[in-house]
């Protein structure tokens, strides 16, 4: 099912509004596994909400065909480097762009279930992935966007979760940094599981408001950074096609 969410600001001094972000949210009913839940058919009443019902059905159809191109990209296609014209000539490689960061569960951080709210485990991430992106552009970035957000498996309070980010790629105004969260029980142990990933698209502001030119991103040796990006796109839809 898809959940549409939009966040508004008001000023409570001249009581004027304005939206701040809008974000659409897919949940999945789960019951013992393997079996899955059929979820009851929604029924539009007014013509909004019909609009809305058919915008949803097509973004569904978007995010299927998102998926297959990536599997074939993933399939047929090298990774390419793509050059532009730069005003800056300042070149930063990909490994000073690394962030780790290890957040322990407590119970505030989770719900009643146990489970780790999913807002929490994007504001850990957000936090790290800041950091990676202020490496590349000495400055402090904004966030622009979120894509592939995924949960692949729940948390539970008195777990651990390692999170990583590193800068996959950065444009002439805007770069991309991947993050992935790892959860395990305890210090000794080895086996880790793959929880979370996401890719965050962050700008520079400068101080009427509009993007500025951002350093040149020098790839791992190997472009390793490069590779990320796809297996991180592979674990995603390997992990997420069955839910999607």
């Amino acid at each position: 099912m898809e959940v549409g969410i939009q966040v508004s600001y008001e000023d409570l001094f001249n009581g004027k509004q304005w939206n701040v972000c809008k974000a659409y949210a897919t949940f999945v009913a789960q019951g013992k596994p393997p079996a899955k839940i059929k979820l009851k058919p929604l029924v539009p009443q007014t013509e909004e909400e019909k609009t809305e019902y058919s915008i949803a059905a097509e973004r569904r159809r978007m995010r299927l065909a998102h998926t297959d191109t990536i599997k074939d990209l993933l399939t047929n296609s090298s990774v390419q480097s793509e050059g532009e014209n730069r005003e800056c000539n300042t070149v930063v490689p990909a490994e000073k762009t690394r962030v780790e960061s290890v957040e322990l569960i407590l119970p505030p951080h989770a719900n009643h279930q146990g489970n780790t709210f999913g807002g929490q485990i994007m504001a850990w991430m957000e936090n790290v992935a800041t950091i990676a992106a202020s490496r590349l552009c000495h400055a402090h970035p904004t966030l622009k966007t979120i894509e592939m957000f995924h949960f692949r498996g729940p948390s539970q309070v008195g777990d651990r979760l390692l999170f990583k980010a590193i800068v996959n790629n950065a444009f002439k105004n805007s770069m991309e940094v991947g993050v992935c969260v790892e959860a395990y029980g305890h210090e000794m142990e080895v086996s880790r599981r793959h929880i979370n990933s996401a890719f965050m698209t962050f700008v520079v502001l400068n101080g009427g408001g509009q993007p500025c030119t951002l350093p040149v991103l020098k790839p791992e040796p190997g472009n390793k950074t490069v590779c990320k990006i796809i297996n991180g796109y592979k674990l995603d839809i390997n992990g997420c096609l069955q839910n999607l």
